[in-house]
């Protein structure tokens, strides 16, 4: 029996872009597929070349449906691949709806693109991949519940557990049978804090050999929740007393539906003087619709101080649901006193930069970040000062006054990370990956002051199993 290998393919020394190869028996495994989050998407994805053929790959191990995570899957089926794609059924569900999603962004600013380059004597380039190829993802799925065994490949069995990070988010524990004894390798993918609502706290391991451990906040916690609550709830007011609107660039998956959570909270303690909130995203709506389909397996202790059963819409009577472009463009026209949730979480697409270019020159509007934002990205830069940003081909000036409030994150701070690494029995052999280097850096030394060893990979690092 050959000896199992793991390649660091992506999220290796940066936070997007998962995606671990295992090779074992002759067979390909990934774990995870996701897209790294940059710029210019269209430039990102004709660049783009796999570190493998994808019709060899054999099998997809999917922790969770966040784009980072799972982007890179409709690209994978249109070059070949034909495997089985393995997760739970929450990420089943949100799956079909965030790869449409990313696909037709894509295809749309490709035209734009190639619109742009006919006019300039360029040339225009074919797509890489279709929204049919998104539908071919889900037909390759095959939903696992959690705490339940499977043997998806010889010699490999799998099991799922609550990472508590987002609806159907899951810790990756495989079995890898090798010459001489069963290797157990853990995948944290990205594990939850367990401050925020809706999700349940990450699940606890008994035992590993290897672990693969997310460090995006290696270096730091985040504020408590209810310091937390408390500065948004002013950064709120603080935009209503200023006569301008409050734009929250959001991931539509999980972190929309904790904001429309914490607006309610505000509501129905009379804290919130706003009288419009815009739900402005056809996903975030979508997504919010399978919540509540879900709301049975959510965290029954923060529902229940809002009314146990209800819809996470009903919660909020101010709110409006924006589906189409003519919604989103007429909210333009509404110039003080709301709030407008819209994404990318990330500001590299989606809605949310429309809407800046048309208010962030204003200097009565505030921006909300309430998530991490990754180097490279628009969001980024905002958050770090930048006074004139090019959009759309345009420069504009930043006048909009600019917060960001940490403790609404969704992933583990470094006491939680270090508290679930602890846990651990077996002495594993601990990998750090899903963050930037100073973040890293920090929670290895953190780790080893534990007595827990932990290594830092690079891009196309391979490990023996």
């Amino acid at each position: 029996m050959s000896v199992a290998n793991l390649t660091f393919l992506g999220a290796a020394g940066q936070v997007t872009g998962s995606c671990y190869l295992i090779e074992h028996n002759q067979q390909r495994i990934l774990l995870d597929c996701g897209m790294t989050q940059g710029a210019d998407q269209v430039r990102e994805w004709h660049k783009f070349r796999f570190a493998f053929k994808p019709k060899d790959i054999d099998l997809v191990i999917l922790s969770h449906a966040h784009i980072d995570h799972s982007g890179l899957l409709p690209l994978l089926v249109a070059k070949g691949f034909k495997g089985k794609i393995i997760c739970t059924p929450g990420t089943a569900e949100l799956l079909p709806v965030l790869l449409k999603d990313s696909v037709g962004l894509y295809l749309k600013d490709l035209e734009w693109q190639n619109k742009k380059a006919a006019r300039g004597g360029k040339k225009q380039h074919d797509p890489v991949m279709t929204v049919a190829d998104a539908e071919r993802v889900s037909e390759l799925v095959q939903p696992l519940t959690y705490r339940k065994r499977l043997v998806p490949l010889p010699g490999l069995e799998l099991e799922f557990a609550d990472a508590g990070h987002i609806l159907g988010s899951a810790i990756v524990q495989l079995w890898i049978k090798g010459p001489q004894a069963m290797r157990k390798l853990v995948f944290s993918g990205d594990l939850g804090n367990p401050a925020t609502v809706l999700m349940h706290d990450p699940t606890e391991i008994g035992q590993a050999d290897i672990v693969l451990l997310e460090s995006t906040y290696g270096n730091r916690d985040h504020q408590t929740i209810d310091n937390t609550v408390e500065e948004f709830a002013t950064a709120l007011e603080q935009a209503y007393h200023d006569g301008g609107n409050v734009f929250i660039p959001a991931f539509a998956l999980g972190r929309s539906q904790e904001v429309l959570y914490y607006l309610a909270l505000l509501h129905h303690q009379g804290r919130l003087k706003q009288q419009a909130i815009f739900l402005d995203s056809p996903m975030a709506i979508s997504i919010t619709n399978i919540y509540n389909d879900y709301l049975h397996a959510l965290d029954q202790a923060d529902l229940d101080k809002l009314g146990a059963g209800r819809s996470l819409q009903q919660l909020l009577p101010m709110l409006k649901l924006t589906p189409k472009v003519e919604d989103s463009m007429a909210i333009n026209r509404v110039t003080h006193g709301a709030i407008i949730i819209a994404g990318s979480g990330m500001c590299n697409g989606g809605r949310i930069v429309h809407h800046f270019k048309h208010n962030l020159w204003k200097n009565t509007n505030h921006l909300i970040f309430v998530g991490f934002q990754a180097r490279g990205t628009l969001g980024r830069r905002l958050v770090d000062g930048e006074k004139r940003v090019k959009m759309f081909g345009q420069d504009i000036v930043v006048k909009a006054q600019v917060h960001t409030i940490g403790g609404f994150s969704a992933h583990a701070g470094q006491s939680e990370l270090l508290a679930w690494a602890e846990a651990i029995g077996g002495q594993p052999q601990f990998y750090l990956v899903h963050g930037e280097p100073e973040a890293q850096q920090v929670l290895q030394e953190k780790l080893q002051q534990l007595g827990i060893n932990a290594l830092i990979p690079a891009k196309g690092d391979s490990i023996k199993l």
